[in-house]
């Protein structure tokens, strides 16, 4: 708003920016230096937030050097409530006009707050005023339902003094205009009572996914003495995942959409490495979840870069049901070119939710359609396909147990959602499947990425009459098309020089259309087709096309998709024809299945060091494993995929201290594969059929609970000397001691 002013353009100007970044362009015209650390350091100079009194009772300072306010305007500014005094103004981020009243509520039990500011070109005089909450009399009391906020006047005025520089203790500089916000006593959250420049610094990265304006956080030595790292800038979650060589960061890839209804959202998936700097599977977890997660949001909606809501990792579980990657997935969620009508429906003021609507669920379902569909899904089964075998003794130890069990209806039911274990099928022809591997196999070409694409061709074979590529798509239906290209997988999503894809419909010709070839003016897509757009990989974009409920058969839809590039857009032409919709083959109902082919799920046991046909603990990337681990449960969505069982775990290791021939040794390893494998099973199908929920009280509040995961609650069952109970007991003595 300052440099608007600066430049001479009224804000709500047909030529003022329409968006942040486009601002950003226009009035810092070195915002690019600023992912060097000196560069931005200087910048954030200009927003810096300041913690202040002692470390049980600390008091926050806001400080910016922007347009700042006279004394005169602050009952329309800071003092006002649902103005909207920005609603026309499109290159901000404030749209409710509550920020600066928001914080109040968190300012101690007396609600004091200070708000002083002058105007940048330095006219008038510098202004101050105090909010609180209005303490009730005794009187009050009695007749008052509800208390009231209030700021001071002095003679009906805001309190103002001529300055020219002031010593406000501000890194670097004097105050001389701007605006400064105290929040006396802040509530910062319970166990957050350390240095703000690492604990808020990481949760300000997340709310301000892309700040417009790298900030700086900054504590004092009187608070922490011995801490050397008191001044930290930040500039957004977005920048730090997605720095060149950021050891956090495996890929990360996005899906834009844009759709008839609601407009344009842009998803971006972030994948994190499993194991970093030599850490363990648990270790890398622990720290990917303090630097990332810290307000944990796996899925985060934003407007402008500001985060307006978001999910936790159950939508992983859930939704996706992709339960692998529910500890090394985040998702944003750009929102910013949703329609207005649909994003007002959507947003709460307060900003920390999304409503509960129609809107809301709508939204989920679409980034849930999307993210199951595209690369993502690709990702969650090379992972899988990553740490999941199972070895012949683990398939003939599963078959032997199996046709001891009394397998009834009830528990047929149970085991419903697992995969089929036929106990008296034929074992398959391993020399057959290894000749159809090899014969599926294709040679990978390696692929050599560049900066900016010089190719781009259309995956298509059938072609028009005037040799234009051509496509057919069922009524109600959806195609993925695919795009060559040979530019780097991160072009759309890079912070230097980011490209994009754009679908332009040139013309719609319908059966009733007379002189159709005419190309008409393009449109934007919406009317005809929605639209979703992958980014690029190893030299391949995805485009998903789906028609609306405009179209009719016959119809015939002529399309130009754009590759952007320095040299101006690389163009593919091609044509949507609109058929008739698939009919979808009749079933016949399944004959009753055979009652000795058991659902369960598969058996993986697991080594500390590398043993032929089997998975050591170093294969799983994913898996927390070592000596005190006893298995780890395998869910796919609801389903029980796999069981790890821990074939060095310290249980079993004591157990079989004492024993001496070849043969206790190996009734010791079957008798604890098949207890640690079977209990699992049926707590795991008995709790999901019961539907139990388990909580668990918070580490850093023990007066709130939170949902614990079925998988991690009977891991940590097994870990927690049950598996030793197992073992160590036979039912028959068991009773005899009970009965003594």
């Amino acid at each position: 708003m300052r440099r608007c002013y600066e430049e001479g353009i009224d804000p709500k100007s047909f030529e003022a920016p329409k968006s942040v970044s486009e601002a950003i362009h226009a009035f810092f015209k070195t915002s690019q230096s600023w992912d060097l650390p000196g560069k931005r350091a200087i910048q954030a100079e200009s927003i810096q937030i300041l913690a202040r009194g002692p470390r049980n009772d600390t008091s926050l300072v806001i400080y910016d050097d922007g347009e700042g306010q006279h004394p005169d305007d602050f009952g329309g500014t800071f003092l006002s409530l649902l103005r909207g005094n920005k609603n026309e103004i499109r290159f901000v981020q404030g749209k409710y006009n509550m920020g600066g009243a928001g914080a109040v509520v968190f300012c101690g039990k007396k609600r004091y707050q200070l708000v002083a500011s002058k105007r940048f070109d330095k006219s008038g005089k510098f202004g101050f005023t105090i909010m609180r909450k209005h303490p009730l009399s005794a009187e009050e009391e009695k007749t008052r339902k509800n208390t009231w906020y209030e700021y001071l006047l002095i003679d009906g005025k805001i309190p103002a003094f001529d300055i020219d520089s002031l010593d406000l203790g501000l890194h670097n500089r004097d105050f001389t205009t701007g605006t400064i916000i105290k929040l006396y006593s802040y509530n910062l959250p319970s166990g957050s009572r350390s240095v703000i420049s690492r604990d808020l610094n990481q949760s300000i990265n997340e709310f301000l996914f892309e700040p417009a304006l790298p900030v700086y956080t900054i504590d004092i030595k009187e608070r922490f003495p011995k801490d050397r790292a008191l001044e930290r800038h930040l500039y957004g979650l977005k920048r730090r995942l997605e720095e060149d060589g950021s050891k956090y960061i495996r890929t990360f890839f996005s899906e834009s959409h844009s759709d008839a209804d609601i407009g344009s959202l842009k998803v971006t998936v972030y994948v994190f490495n499993p194991r970093i700097d030599g850490k363990s599977a648990k270790e890398t977890k622990g720290t990917i979840s303090r630097e990332f997660f810290k307000n944990n949001m796996s899925v985060m909606f934003s407007l402008n870069g500001q985060v307006h809501g978001g999910y936790t990792s159950e939508f992983i579980t859930r939704s996706l049901k992709f339960n692998l990657l529910k500890d090394y997935l985040l998702i944003h969620v750009d929102c910013t070119n949703l329609k207005s009508s649909f994003r007002t429906e959507l947003f709460m003021g307060s900003r920390d939710r999304l409503k509960n609507g129609e809107e809301g669920t709508y939204l989920r379902k679409l980034v849930a359609d999307i993210l199951t569909k595209g690369r993502l899904k690709e990702i969650y089964k090379e992972w899988k396909d990553s740490i999941t075998t199972q070895s012949d003794s683990a398939e003939d130890l599963l078959k032997d147990f199996s046709n001891h069990l009394p397998m009834n209806k009830d528990l047929m039911r149970l085991l419903g959602n697992t995969f089929t274990l036929d106990i008296k099928g034929k074992k398959k022809d391993k020399k057959k499947e290894q000749n159809k591997k090899k014969r599926s196999a294709k040679k990978e070409i390696p692929f050599i990425p560049k900066r900016f694409p010089s190719v781009f061709d259309v995956d298509l074979k059938m072609k028009d009459a005037d040799q234009i590529p051509l496509t057919n798509i069922p009524l109600g239906g959806e195609k993925a098309l695919s795009f060559s290209t040979d530019v780097e997988d991160q072009y759309f999503d890079r912070v230097e020089e980011p490209g994009d894809l754009k679908i332009t419909v040139l013309s719609h010709t319908t059966n009733e259309s007379k002189g159709g070839k005419a190309l008409g003016d393009p449109k934007e897509p919406g009317a005809v087709i929605d639209v979703s757009i992958s980014s690029p990989s190893k030299g391949k974009i995805r485009v998903n096309i789906n028609p609306t409920e405009k179209v009719n058969v016959g119809d015939t839809i002529k399309i130009n998709a754009s590759l952007s590039s320095p040299e101006g857009g690389m163009d593919q032409i091609f044509i949507v024809q609109i058929s008739d919709k698939k009919q979808t083959p009749k079933t016949t109902p399944d004959p009753e299945k055979d009652e000795d082919n058991i659902g369960l799920p598969r058996l993986q046991e697991v080594f500390e060091a590398p043993k032929e046909g089997f998975k050591c603990w170093g294969d799983l990337d994913f898996v927390e494993m070592d000596f005190s681990t006893v298995m780890h449960p395998f869910v796919e969505g609801d389903k029980l995929d796999a069981i790890f069982v821990n074939m060095d775990s310290s249980v079993l290791k004591t157990y079989k201290s004492s024993l001496r021939s070849e043969e206790q040794l190996m009734v010791a390893d079957k008798r604890y594969v098949s207890a640690v494998y079977f209990h699992t099973l049926f707590l795991y199908m008995i709790s999901k059929n019961r539907n139990y929920q388990i909580t668990k009280p918070k580490t850093d509040d023990a007066n709130s609970l939170e949902d614990v995961d079925l998988s991690e609650y009977l891991k940590d069952i097994f870990d927690s000397y049950y598996s030793e109970f197992l073992l160590n007991f036979e039912m028959s003595t068991l009773m005899e001691t009970l009965a003594d």
